[in-house]
């Protein structure tokens, strides 16, 4: 997979790359968490059906948060300007994190759904900061020439 090394990377085909694995793993999430999970759930007992219910919610919410940051950027072509991926109605979602001690006690596929659902939010998140932050700071190169051209 691409792995961009600034906002300026986000590309229409890493964009492109981005939704569909988040598309499949919110699928998959779906069909685990309500349908084959439903089992995993039952034999939990009470308190930990809630936590599975809540750590359930907690891995669609991120992943949705996901895509409809992906959606926004499709919809600029995959390159939005500093100003426009600085609006908050563009930037990603907050997470609702899942806690360590949460996640320990529940069936092997909902951990791997969740840490999956983790490590996704984390590589968007990234992107998301790399992209509010190219109008905040100066590039070097930039100052430098602004500087050249104020002595000429």
């Amino acid at each position: 997979m691409e792995q961009p090394t600034s906002g300026s990377d986000l590309t229409p085909r890493l964009v492109e790359q981005l939704y569909a694995e988040a598309l499949l793993l919110a699928d998959e999430a779906r069909g685990y968490f309500d349908g084959d999970g439903r089992d995993d759930r039952d034999e939990l007992g009470a308190g930990g059906g809630v936590t599975f219910a809540c750590e359930s919610l907690k891995a669609t919410s991120r992943l949705m948060h996901v895509l409809a940051w992906l959606l926004a950027r499709r919809a600029h072509g995959g390159d939005a300007d500093a100003a426009t991926a600085r609006e908050p109605a563009r930037r990603l979602g907050e997470e609702a994190g899942s806690g360590a001690e949460d996640v320990a006690g529940l069936p092997l596929r909902a951990r791997l759904l969740i840490a999956r659902s983790q490590e996704l939010y984390a590589r968007v998140a990234r992107l998301d900061g790399e992209g509010a932050r190219q109008g905040e700071v100066a590039s070097p190169a930039r100052s430098l020439q602004g500087r050249l051209e104020q002595s000429f």
